[in-house]
């Protein structure tokens, strides 16, 4: 496969997968922002904190205003982490890979991106944010399964499913540090459930943790829980598979190499925090695997895209 190609793949799938985190975080701390009664408005998982996964500041301030940020994080197509703009650019991979992709999954992406700039977005998003939320949310479901079902299992489909889930992992690390550094290391039940209800996994968690939804456990499920697949465990144990499919000599390739003792690593980490595990710690190990997974994203670059151009 010719590395444009691939890095074109790698990179739809990264943007797809930004755009579903972000509107899921955006909706889940609305949803909150919306609940919450006065009095509990210090222990959400608040909007300055959404800029700050996202690496973005404000002008407004530490408490910067709900509409702001969900302009910023929506709308601005200048903002390369906004809904619209990963949804745009995502498009504009597919396009670049339409005899690659089959004929489904470009209809999906394009009318999501149709969907996106039809109408008045803005004003979409001023009477009704979860409508635009639930939108993106959907159609990203609607596409990662016709991905499933219509791509031919090959190396496309396994860079497209690396960048998807290397994104996800990422994403993942970065809620994780704000929220746990929200929530001082206590047993900060308002930032831990607002932390759930952003990635969508509060069914899940309520499934299998029988205690309630404090830093630490909600942590340890979102880090290390194989079972629930948006874990940091299980999109490293997703990317190195698609790596290990798509790479012609595994056992040589760095970037499996490293993902492969990353696992090694979490693994180890679960065992030895299960009893002991406090915020503070866990922060440490989300800082650490994130620095980890950014060698990983450095060597695919330098293993399978060597001469493509790099991407923002």
């Amino acid at each position: 496969m010719l590395a444009r190609i691939a890095h074109e793949l790698f990179w739809l799938g990264r943007n797809l997968s930004r755009a579903e985190h972000t509107a899921r975080m955006l909706d889940g701390v609305f949803q909150a922002d919306v609940q919450a009664r006065s009095e509990d408005a210090a222990v959400t998982l608040g909007w300055g904190s959404l800029l700050a996964i996202m690496g973005g500041e404000t002008d407004a301030g530490p408490s910067p205003h709900r509409d702001q940020v969900l302009r910023s994080l929506t709308l601005d197509i200048d903002n390369p982490t906004s809904v619209v703009a990963c949804i745009g650019r995502a498009r504009e991979g597919a396009r670049t890979v339409r005899d690659v992709i089959s004929q489904e999954m470009w209809e999906s992406i394009n009318t999501t991106n149709l969907g996106l700039l039809e109408g008045d977005l803005s004003e979409r998003l001023r009477v009704g944010p979860y409508s635009v939320y639930q939108y993106v949310k959907e159609r990203s479901a609607l596409f990662w399964g016709l991905t499933r079902r219509t791509m031919l299992r090959d190396e496309a489909y396994s860079f497209l499913q690396a960048g998807g889930r290397l994104e996800s992992a990422d994403m993942m690390l970065r809620m994780l540090r704000v929220a746990l550094a929200a929530s001082g290391g206590g047993r900060d039940d308002g930032h831990a459930l607002s932390l759930l209800q952003a990635v969508g996994g509060f069914q899940a968690y309520r499934r299998a943790v029988p205690g309630p939804p404090n830093a630490g456990p909600v942590a340890r499920f979102l880090l290390f829980e194989r079972a629930y697949p948006d874990s940091v465990a299980a999109s490293v144990d997703l990317l190195q598979q698609s790596l290990t499919r798509a790479d012609d000599n595994p056992r040589n390739a760095e970037p499996v190499l490293r993902l492969l003792r990353l696992t090694a690593d979490l693994e180890f980490r679960r065992r030895a925090e299960e009893a002991t595990a406090t915020a503070p710690r866990l922060a440490e190990i989300c800082e650490s695997v994130q620095v980890e997974l950014g060698k990983v994203d450095r060597d695919i670059h330098d293993r399978y895209f060597a001469g493509a151009p790099a991407a923002a």
